[in-house]
């Protein structure tokens, strides 16, 4: 009777100490994705050059991509109007619905007409949606024509949980994409020379016109917001990026940066907060880059 209780006894002990394994696991697991205690509901880092998927949270469920619907806008642009300089008019009729959506706006007038590389550049980085519709009649004359190229895009690039409804990302329900996906997009745009030049630039003047004498300046919406020594080895940087916000998308980013001396894509999608708080899709960003430094440097 006593041998059977002391190897039910050590049963126990065996049965204890292998949950304690599980559990010392889990532990371990949780802390190698640099992704979990991001304010994101929604987040994916890679490799910007192989595409190996380094972390990810919840970065295939379907969500309001918000204005990183911008960055297939501005890819298909630049790929169909290779002349930058090619003259653009912004249509007239788009400024009161734009307006009335309390859409994102680059500052150019009705019928003002500027270069392809303006609006372009006007699109990326101060996420102008009068920039975003003067591309779209440009390149496919309607907004339901430049959709369908946008869809047809996104199956090309495997975008499989992806559907665009607009080329601005203003909600609709039909309008979703995901973490996964937009960080394919992403990878695959930046091998275009000209969308990584807009991408990663700072600030930008458009041309000179008669409504705006000294032409109009933008900043871009992500390092307008940093100084460059966000993370802690100066050779390492965030190059850029794309943010966006609507109330059903919450706060996204998509961005670039380059770790010791490597190339990585972080999209987050889904932080709390608005334009008026703090910006917890940049401060994610920052917190997963100093994380991937630091895992980084402790295997060189």
């Amino acid at each position: 009777m006593k041998k059977f209780h002391r190897r039910r006894a050590h049963g126990r002990r065996i049965l204890l100490c292998l949950l304690a394994l599980a559990l010392l696991f889990v532990v371990l697991a949780l802390r190698q994705n640099i992704l979990l205690d991001t304010a994101s509901r929604h987040a994916l880092l890679m490799d910007a050059q192989t595409g190996q998927v380094l972390a990810q949270k919840r970065a295939n469920e379907k969500v309001a991509p918000a204005s990183l619907s911008k960055m297939m806008t501005v890819l298909l642009a630049i790929e169909a109007q290779p002349d930058l300089d090619q003259p653009v008019t912004l249509p007239e009729d788009v400024f009161p619905e734009l307006m009335a959506e309390n859409a994102s706006m680059a500052g150019f007038a009705p019928g003002e007409t500027v270069t392809v590389r303006d609006v372009l550049y006007g699109a990326m980085l101060p996420s102008g949606a009068e920039c975003c519709e003067a591309l779209t009649r440009l390149v496919s004359g309607s907004e339901s024509a430049f959709v369908a190229l946008m869809n047809q895009k996104a199956a090309e690039l495997g975008m499989k949980n992806t559907h665009f409804c607009n080329p601005i990302g203003l909600t609709e329900t039909e309008h979703y994409s995901t973490a996964a996906d937009l960080a394919k997009l992403l990878q695959a745009a930046l091998q275009n020379e000209t969308f990584r030049t807009i991408f990663t630039t700072g600030h930008y003047t458009s041309t000179p016109t008669a409504q705006h004498p000294e032409g109009v300046s933008f900043a871009s919406t992500l390092l307008s917001k940093l100084n460059g020594s966000e993370l802690s080895d100066g050779q390492d940087k965030i190059l850029g990026g794309k943010t966006g916000y609507t109330a059903a998308a919450g706060l996204c980013l998509a961005s670039l940066a380059t770790v010791q001396g490597r190339e990585y894509i972080l999209v987050t999608l889904g932080a709390p907060g608005s334009h008026i708080t703090e910006q917890f899709n940049i401060q994610d960003a920052i917190s997963v880059y100093r994380k991937l430094e630091t895992k980084m440097s402790a295997k060189r």
